[in-house]
């Protein structure tokens, strides 16, 4: 590194490679932003006013819709101005702040998915004991595992990173700090560090997946040995919105993180990340809702409240 000079900042190139997405990606970018934050908005309000929601189910929905808020203000803001004013420049500083901050609320969130499968397993195949188990001590100590595990393991892929000289070039062909494109600029072999980081990030996601799925395996169990047929169906409904941001979150997110950086692909990787990293936890306020008819209502009661 004597001969280098160490980077000082970034160039995101965001999407200014191809300039017609330039005038499509503000307003949708905003358009996203602003309907995922007041949808997450309302939700939280909603849980929290509604004495009929104060249940774990809600308790959980009401973290995740926090996390998601947290999540896309990661990105979004900077993502905007930077095709507003054509300018992609950060910091090294907060280049790594802003990846730390990103795959900390990305893992916590698969950590936080991962209890809420766990929670709808309890309530289907534990009933009775369900309310003992899912105390409001064990929803809290949940939470901040989630919360803690995601602040650990986004530190540990954040110094494998950037221990890495960067010393040109430093145009990361993407609209933030994501892994694979940055560790792509190192101006020395990477490929350690990236099996590494391929091996730890593939053994955490394939775990809380692989966690969430024995929990879907034991809810479908206990389902199908109901007897009536709309009893089948109220049991599964109460699942069927988590089950769908599961898929969401995690399909997207492993076409891009469960690949080696050396294969990564900078169109396929910022498409994929709109996916993951804003349209998902922008939706999830609209996923929970269409199939929740207790949220339903207590949105309706929250917004109309001369009415009830």
């Amino acid at each position: 590194m004597s001969n280098h000079t160490r980077v000082t900042h970034f160039i995101l190139v965001g999407f200014s490679d191809t300039p017609q997405l330039r005038l499509v990606v503000i307003p949708f970018f905003l358009l996203v932003y602003t309907f995922g934050l007041l949808g997450n908005i309302s939700i939280i309000a909603a849980v929290m006013r509604d004495s009929r929601l104060h249940s774990p189910m809600y308790f959980f929905l009401k973290n995740l819709s926090f996390l998601d808020m947290c999540y896309t203000s990661v990105t979004i803001p900077k993502a905007v101005v930077m095709s507003f004013t054509g300018s992609g420049l950060i910091s090294y500083p907060d280049c790594v702040a802003q990846l730390y901050m990103f795959f900390t609320l990305a893992c916590t969130e698969c950590f936080l998915l991962t209890a809420m499968a766990y929670d709808r397993y309890l309530a289907i195949f534990r009933p009775l004991l369900y309310g003992t188990i899912m105390s409001h001590k064990c929803r809290v100590a949940m939470v901040v595992t989630a919360w803690v595990s995601g602040a650990i393991y986004s530190a540990f892929h954040t110094f494998n990173t950037f221990s890495l000289p960067y010393c040109g070039p430093n145009v990361v062909e993407h609209f933030f700090c994501d892994i694979p494109a940055v560790m792509r600029l190192s101006c020395t072999d990477y490929h350690l560090n990236e099996d590494i980081g391929f091996a730890v990030g593939t053994s955490t996601i394939m775990t809380t997946f692989a966690l969430t799925v024995l929990s879907y395996v034991g809810i479908v169990s206990t389902v199908v040995r109901i007897p009536s047929v709309d009893g089948r169906w109220k049991a599964f409904s109460t699942c069927s919105s988590h089950l769908t941001t599961v898929v969401l979150f995690y399909g997207t997110g492993s076409f891009v993180y469960l690949r080696p950086a050396s294969r990564y692909s900078p169109t396929q990787g910022r498409l994929a990340s709109i996916f993951y990293s804003v349209l998902t936890p922008s939706l999830n306020p609209v996923v929970y809702c269409l199939r929740n008819k207790d949220m339903k209502f207590a949105l309706q009661k929250l917004y109309c409240r001369r009415k009830y």
